[in-house]
């Protein structure tokens, strides 16, 4: 089985094509630990019940909420490349929850 990859913009993880055609400005990426549940970027305020604690190691990762594909930011910013590292399931359960609390957030 072929892996599939992103188009990424040199080794920039905010220039993302998913593989399902999402980007940043369509329908948005968010940043995930690695279990692809979003994270709080909120630094010291309180995190909210859903989203996952910013990691410690920083050891990011890139999620698409529209098809649960999940890059690591690492590896795009090393080599330019965004294989899919793994895929979450986006339609139910805590990621989904998660995702909701993201979206929340952000209006």
């Amino acid at each position: 089985m072929d892996t599939e990859t992103a188009e990424v913009i040199d080794h920039d993880v905010t220039t993302i094509t998913c593989v399902c055609g999402n980007t940043v400005g369509q329908d948005g990426l968010i940043q995930a630990n690695s279990q692809g549940i979003p994270v709080h970027i909120g630094g010291d305020t309180p995190i909210p019940a859903g989203l996952a604690k910013w990691p410690e190691d920083e050891d990011l990762y890139t999620l698409c909420p529209s098809c649960g594909r999940v890059y690591r930011d690492t590896v795009i910013e090393e080599t330019g490349t965004a294989p899919v590292a793994f895929r979450v399931d986006v339609t139910a359960g805590r990621i989904a929850e998660a995702i909701r609390v993201h979206w929340g957030l952000s209006t």
